[in-house]
């Protein structure tokens, strides 16, 4: 699955500030539930829920949290680089940038996107793009050249 299938230009922020891991999660949470039929509090809730079984900061600088609903007929994604990196427990200790909210729906194969997205971001060269990116246009080109 491209990225760009579940990736939209508008769900691109650079420079988003927030000063820690559980306010970027409630904007995510509020702008996704804007755009999906799943309230912001449940897909809040769903996050959270996820980063208690492991965070999601893959490493790297970056974060994926990740989570299913029954009222998606398909992935949404949106992608938040960070002015100042934050805390987010991940699993290099290191804090993170580059936030990737992945709201997938339980049936079918969503997993396919996680794992798109994920080599995407392990990807030296595309990293370097979208953390030289000026705009949110650039990062997404960036992201969805591929």
């Amino acid at each position: 699955m491209k990225i760009s299938e579940f990736l939209s230009p508008t769900d691109v922020t650079a420079d988003g500030a927030f000063s820690d891991k559980q306010k970027l999660l409630e904007e995510l949470a509020r702008k996704a539930g804007s755009i999906v039929d799943v309230p912001a509090d449940r897909i809040l809730s769903e996050l959270l829920k996820r980063e208690q079984l492991g965070s999601t900061g893959v490493g790297g600088g970056v974060a994926i949290p990740h989570a299913r609903f029954y009222q998606l007929d398909k992935p949404l994604g949106m992608l938040v680089r960070l002015k100042k990196p934050i805390a987010f427990d991940a699993v290099d200790e290191k804090p993170v940038d580059t936030v990737f909210l992945l709201l997938l729906p339980e049936t079918g194969d969503p997993l396919g996107a996680l794992a798109g997205i994920a080599r995407a971001l392990r990807d030296p060269a595309i990293m370097a793009a979208l953390r030289r990116a000026r705009s949110a246009a650039e990062i997404y080109r960036a992201l969805t050249a591929g």
